[in-house]
């Protein structure tokens, strides 16, 4: 089944008219769906029979992925969502006492938690700095980093695409500055990777999860670590799986059963115990779904949609916080009108077929590739009745 930009065919049982909420949760295609039937029926039907089969998708898999971002297979590893990977990567950076780690006020937790962990644990100082020069201009951004930077650093983590306000970082440019001054750069990539071009040519380490723009299945994601960075990393939270022919002794016959091996030197380090085999065969689906496509189509495409809906959406008083070209990502993200109840709103456009998200009191319009412009009149029409009806 071929995808087609602007054609929701591949997603029959979809109910909303208009699903824009693919920054929080993708719905399943007809083939993500068919691609878990396949390993759901084939391990009902043979049980460890099925597993070297789906052992072998997860390695194309791996590759698959690295595409996505401009790395090899080996630099790819696979977790359970966002959170794990970077909780693995804050507690496995060989950190020394008094090392600095830079945030961004505004991050979305699962980027902000793991590292106050780690800095509790190893003595570090959390520095977080304001967005706000950023949204100025990027030059305004990059210029507050470098002077935090020339204080000394460790690690710079930032998001590829800000939750709030679908404000894209620019991490290729936040990447070299941190390199300069002898830093690291670690990015979560969920809100861009599968809608927003993502490389890593200037990333240390990268982490993203399946479900949202990737178009998965809750319970998979990935972890990148640039090969130069492997060698340095203490697997301080490893599981069996991390071990060099961890599987070995369970094929191989008698002998093979250790418990002193060493680590693996790659990205595969981090995967600790049993994956979801369901989750990775969906995550394959989508993926081979988006690479047809194509990453920069896909993001010429949802900006369309975006530049039809949004000026419709401020004569009726919301006002956008869209950034300039270069920092805009697949999410639209507005103030309400004074008065209008956020999540009021956002229920009463799902009760008429426009479905959206409200993340930190903004709402926010994600469109994917399975939108077509054409669903703009409808979403603007259901936004005025909405708002009329409250008021």
């Amino acid at each position: 089944m071929n995808a087609r930009l602007g054609d929701r065919s591949l997603f029959s049982t979809l109910r909303a008219k208009s699903y824009l909420a693919h920054a929080a949760i993708s719905p399943l295609s007809d083939p993500v769906k068919a691609r878990v039937d396949a390993l759901t029926s084939q391990y009902a039907e043979g049980g460890v029979e099925a597993l070297p089969h789906w052992l072998s998708e997860r390695t194309r898999l791996r590759g698959q992925l690295a595409g996505l971002i401009g790395a090899q297979a080996d630099d790819v590893g696979f977790v359970q969502s966002t959170t794990p990977g970077v909780v693995w990567l804050a507690f496995a950076i060989d950190w020394k006492p008094g090392d600095r780690v830079i945030l961004f006020e505004g991050e979305f937790p699962a980027n902000v938690t793991p590292w106050q962990r780690a800095a509790e644990t190893f003595g570090l100082e959390i520095v977080t700095l304001p967005i706000a020069p950023f949204f100025e201009s990027v030059e305004a951004g990059l210029a507050s980093v470098e002077h935090e930077l020339s204080r000394g650093a460790r690690l710079v983590a930032v998001s590829e695409v800000r939750f709030q306000d679908g404000y894209r970082m620019p991490t290729a440019a936040l990447g070299e500055l941190a390199h300069r001054h002898g830093a690291e750069l670690f990015v979560d990539a969920i809100q861009a990777l599968g809608v927003v071009p993502v490389d890593v040519t200037h990333v240390d380490y990268l982490v993203s999860g399946a479900h949202k723009w990737l178009m998965g299945l809750e319970g998979a994601g990935f972890v990148y670590v640039d090969p130069s960075r492997i060698g340095a990393l203490v697997p301080r939270l490893a599981g069996w799986l991390g071990h060099v022919d961890a599987l070995r002794f369970l094929f191989d016959g008698a002998g093979h059963l250790r418990t002193d091996r060493p680590f693996r030197e790659k990205a595969d380090v981090v995967e600790q115990g049993a994956l979801s085999g369901a989750s990775l065969a969906a995550l394959q689906a989508s993926v081979e779904l988006l690479q047809g496509l194509g990453v920069d189509a896909i993001y010429d495409h949802v900006q369309a949609f975006h530049d039809a809906l949004e000026p419709g959406l401020v004569e009726l008083g919301f006002r956008s916080l869209r950034a300039f070209p270069e920092a805009r990502s697949g999410s639209l993200c507005l103030e309400v009108p004074e008065g209008i109840p956020l999540a009021g709103l956002a229920k009463s456009l799902g009760e008429r077929g426009v479905v959206v998200s409200t993340p930190d009191g903004f709402l926010r319009f994600a469109p994917h590739w399975p939108n077509a412009s054409a669903e703009v009149p409808f979403v603007l029409e259901a936004v005025h009745d909405a708002v009329r009806e409250i008021r």
